[in-house]
């Protein structure tokens, strides 16, 4: 076992291992920095080596994680990112053994996500404002995100060479990397072409976003906080009062395709979530369309 001497190089090597061993991207990989740095200046103030902490003092400082008022939720995304340091560390020949092994993640209780009604997101759409020049792009966006599902990040980062859209899907680039072939609705398909008539294929592209769907009036990719922006001011114009997030409109996509009667392992492929436990959680929307289908087609409630 080697000892630790110069711990920006090991977290930088660790970022660098997240990135392009894990897959993960720079945001997570960003967010782990942060939980590594928490941990850090705990055991330094402690006046202990982070190679030399035991599952003891591991457990002290996600104690006092919970003293300072840190919701369960970020606390098990704290640890996550900690556990991953030390099996770093551990692979790197810093430690024989990972303290973290025994270190407990505390229970989080489900959250239910908002989700707009099929005439909330209506509204949404037609408060958009036609005659301005982002017009149609807003337009060809709120159909994107809520037509296939995707997240904020898969939507900014959207590309014109991913796009099939005669076949009527598209190609996302999801988390670590990982791609997926989603469909996309005639509705979503006829404003993407809008905008590429009107507006896309007039603009001139900023070096690096040449291939990139959704641009600003620079010509450079979407923000996140700039979709949030447009589908918030959007909410109000309709007198939506849900708390919502472009998140909102992927909870809405899958809460309406299972209403719908889609199967679970369909949404699951096309949310591009890894378990289907993540996806279950939409189970919840429509419990008594689910028992009406167990009446309809159980056998033992079909007595010969």
């Amino acid at each position: 076992m080697r000892d630790i001497t110069d711990i920006a190089d090991v977290k930088q090597r660790f970022l660098g291992h997240l990135t392009l061993t894990k897959g993960m991207s720079a945001n997570t990989a960003a967010a782990y920095s942060d939980d590594v740095d928490k941990l850090i200046r705990y055991l330094t103030d402690a006046g202990i080596g982070i190679e030399h902490a035991t599952t003891d003092d591991l457990e002290r400082f996600v104690c006092t994680l919970q003293d300072v008022g840190i919701q369960p939720r970020s606390q098990a995304r704290i640890i996550s990112g900690v556990k991953s340091f030390y099996k770093f560390l551990r692979l790197e020949g810093y430690m024989e053994t990972d303290p973290t092994e025994l270190l407990l993640t505390p229970k989080i209780a489900r959250h239910l996500p908002e989700v707009l009604t099929i005439a909330e997101i209506d509204a949404m759409i037609a408060c958009i404002d036609m005659s301005k020049a982002e017009g149609q792009r807003n337009r060809a966006i709120i159909e994107t995100m809520y037509g296939c599902g995707l997240r904020v990040s898969e939507l900014v980062g959207l590309q014109l060479s991913q796009l099939y859209l005669k076949e009527r899907y598209v190609i996302i680039q999801g988390k670590g990397n990982k791609q997926r072939l989603v469909p996309i609705s005639p509705v979503a398909i006829e404003q993407i072409n809008l905008y590429l008539e009107q507006t896309r294929s007039h603009q001139v592209a900023k070096k690096g976003s040449e291939d990139i769907l959704f641009l600003n009036r620079r010509g450079a990719m979407l923000t996140r906080q700039m979709i949030f922006h447009i589908i918030k001011q959007l909410c109000e114009l309709a007198g939506i009062r849900k708390v919502i997030s472009p998140h909102t409109l992927r909870h809405s996509f899958a809460t309406h395709l299972l209403e719908g009667g889609a199967n679970l392992r369909a949404i699951q492929q096309m949310l591009g979530h890894e378990s289907i436990t993540t996806t279950e959680i939409y189970v919840h929307i429509d419990r008594t369309r689910l028992r009406d289908e167990i009446l309809a087609h159980h056998p033992r409630n079909h007595p010969v």
